[in-house]
């Protein structure tokens, strides 16, 4: 399933950047191929493809995301990262450890706190303090607390917060999207604090 899931993420946003898309309505059905093998190569040749089309493509052409912006340069960064994650996971799956580039991580945290996370999910608390976030092996430290509206407010650089977590730009990143808990990591403070922020940016 996560081969397939990948496929299809790659032919879809590769079909949005290749026609310009400005609806995702657009963008033709994917018909899945038969049998492992079959999978396994529509996947590689989807990821040669879509690395040309985002290769070939100008990052300030307008096309649609489900972001607030809406380019390919948006298409081309949330990729490298979406892609990172799922090796993780295919990594994971076959009993293999695998960490994401570092650089590649911190910018992955930087969007997630820009515009994936930015919504409290329903039902969700409210943070009601704030979370540190230090990444050891990248130049990336982050302070992440709400505003009055529940959207998230985040300071990038240090500063206190009422719960740290440490560690490398990878496992932070595989934290916020709830790949790993918090116990592999070095977390200190009021851990409530941290398990609201985790609970409030929920993607499962």
């Amino acid at each position: 399933e996560l081969v397939w899931h990948l496929t299809e993420v790659h032919y879809f946003w590769g079909t949005i950047v290749a026609g310009r898309l400005l609806d995702p309505e657009q963008v033709p059905p994917l018909e899945r191929p038969g049998g492992f093998d079959a999978l396994l190569e529509r996947l590689r040749s989807g990821v040669r493809w879509i690395a040309g089309v985002l290769a070939a493509a100008d990052p300030a052409a307008p096309v649609w995301t489900w972001a607030r912006q809406q380019d390919v340069a948006f298409v081309i960064r949330h990729q490298a990262q979406e892609t990172a994650v799922h090796r993780w996971d295919a990594e994971r799956a076959a009993g293999r450890t695998f960490a994401i580039d570092p650089a590649i991580a911190a910018d992955a945290i930087d969007e997630f706190l820009e515009h994936t996370g930015v919504a409290r999910r329903e039902g969700a608390e409210a943070i009601a303090g704030a979370v540190h976030l230090h990444a050891t092996d990248a130049d990336g430290e982050w302070t992440i607390g709400e505003d009055a509206t529940g959207t998230l407010a985040v300071e990038r650089g240090h500063r206190h917060g009422d719960a740290a977590v440490r560690g490398t730009a990878s496992d932070l990143l595989l934290l916020l999207y709830r790949r790993i808990g918090r116990g592999a990591l070095e977390a200190h403070g009021d851990i409530r604090v941290l398990e609201r922020l985790l609970a409030r940016t929920d993607l499962s």
